[in-house]
């Protein structure tokens, strides 16, 4: 019956359903004490800085030559709180250029979004976008020599120069037809990128993209769902792409109600793994029955000599469910699931039970057996499952054992991502590079970490004399 009404509504006009949600927004009240997601860590910046020639404690290795990237959301005004989610903020980049030692600058510049650009007084920047929304505010990423910040469902990537300002809303090249991925992943064999894309209002599809070593769209394979599910990211190994399809869809109930972003929990939409093959259709998708949860994010994923897949996942207990603010949720932990295609079953085990997200490992290891992931503590109470922890861990997968990094009170760890030294280090030889937000003091430090000295001192600390918004995901970007 629910379908059907969905249906029906689907049909409907667009102005009308839009005057609905306009009219219910008008209703609803802001939440007190301040929106979560636009005070304290989350408060946004109010200007773009350009600050050069930045002090550092220690030394910064000088094998590092590039930009370390991070983005998340930053309205450029002040939105309407009562309506406002996190995952929908304009898009601001951060970064900081490394070379010969030195931190040159760090920059923070908005993504020109039609919204951004007008609220400026500039013109708006030339490209294709999706009608329904051109902004990119979730990652940031390093592609063919080109910089790009990249969203999930619908809208296409814009492509920034070396400075972060936006030079075009970008479908790499015309070669993309259906929005992209947050989280692509490239395959170190090929050098191919794989994702799995949604577009939000389109129920019944969601399709494998892949892009080639030339930076274009080789591949745009439609697998179908129900329900509109958020897929957030993906992960691959040898002969597969997997398809996290969990209990966050579309709800066009929410959307007509006045809110901005339009997802909630489903409990009758079934919780699976797929296992698409990387070059085969997706009709021939192998789905594997897993408890209902929720992933945003997997760390690396493997095959076993018996045709098993092995994936390193943060696990949340359920999403949207419990606030129309931010994600939301009871619990998030770092667990280990083993999907049998022969039972098309998923087997799940904890490895670690702390509040923890945004996972990292050695992505030169993608598709193989490895040894270590990389997460940032979060609250770790019930609906504040957010970036205001203090902790970095560091878990070993084979002994089991887990390192703790803590940062201070009142100071907070963004996502580290992992550089080797070298093409030829080992695993954990090279760096752990991330922010840090001291929210006592309203500054903000990059901090480069030995990975393989996980408790010592930090190789170098570049100090930012000004508070970054907590945000979602960082790079680095080595220098073409």
């Amino acid at each position: 019956m629910a379908c059907v009404i969905e249906k029906t509504i689907r049909s409907a006009f667009t102005p009308v359903i839009g005057a609905v949600a306009n009219f219910n927004r008008k209703r609803m009240t802001a939440p007190e004490g301040g929106h979560p997601y636009l005070t304290g860590i989350h408060k946004p910046m109010t200007e773009e800085l350009t600050l050069e020639n930045l002090t550092v404690e220690g030394s910064i290795p000088t094998q590092l030559d590039g930009r370390y990237l991070r983005i998340g959301p930053n309205p450029v005004t002040a939105p309407d709180e009562a309506s406002y989610h996190w995952f929908i903020g304009d898009g601001m980049t951060h970064g900081v250029r490394i070379v010969d030692g030195k931190a040159e600058w760090y920059r923070n510049r908005w993504v020109r979004s039609n919204q951004v650009s007008d609220a400026l007084g500039e013109d708006r920047k030339p490209g294709i976008r999706n009608p329904r929304s051109d902004n990119a505010n979730t990652n940031v990423i390093g592609l063919n020599g080109r910089t790009f910040a990249i969203v999930e469902a619908g809208s296409f990537p814009v492509e920034l120069n070396e400075e972060l300002d936006t030079i075009a809303h970008n479908p790499f090249d015309g070669t993309l037809h259906h929005g992209f991925s947050a989280h692509p992943h490239v395959d170190p064999k090929t050098g191919e990128a794989h994702a799995i894309v949604y577009d939000a209002p389109v129920m019944n599809t969601i399709w494998h993209v892949v892009l080639g070593t030339d930076g274009l769209v080789k591949r745009e394979e439609p697998i179908k769902v129900q329900h509109g599910p958020s897929v957030h990211d993906c992960q691959i190994t040898d002969n597969f792409v997997l398809v996290f399809d969990l209990p966050a869809t579309f709800s066009v109930k929410r959307m007509l109600a006045g809110f901005d972003f339009p997802y909630d929990w489903n409990p009758d939409h079934k919780a699976r793994v797929g296992l698409c093959p990387k070059n085969g259709s997706g009709a021939d998708t192998i789905w594997c029955d897993v408890d209902p949860c929720y992933v945003y994010h997997p760390a690396n994923a493997f095959e076993t000599a018996d045709g098993k897949v092995i994936v390193d996942v943060v696990v949340h207990e359920s999403t949207y469910a419990r606030t129309t603010f931010g994600p939301g949720g009871t619990w998030s932990r770092l667990e280990r699931w083993t999907v049998d295609p022969k039972s098309q079953r998923v087997d799940r085990k904890i490895t670690n039970n702390k509040a923890q997200e945004f996972p990292r490992y050695d992505e030169r290891l993608t598709t193989q057996d490895y040894q270590y992931v990389y997460t940032v503590a979060l609250v770790g109470e019930a609906d504040r499952l957010d970036m205001a922890g203090s902790e970095l861990f560091k878990h070993d997968l084979r002994s089991g054992a887990t390192l703790s990094r803590h940062f201070g009170d009142n100071r907070h760890p963004g996502e580290f991502v992992f550089v080797p030294r070298s093409a030829t280090s080992g695993e954990d030889e090279g760096w752990l590079i991330g922010l840090v937000i001291d929210m006592g003091q309203e500054t903000t430090e990059l901090q480069v970490l030995n990975a393989d000295d996980f408790l010592g001192e930090a190789q170098a600390i570049i100090h930012l004399p000004h508070r970054i918004p907590s945000g979602f995901h960082g790079n680095w970007v080595a220098s073409s």
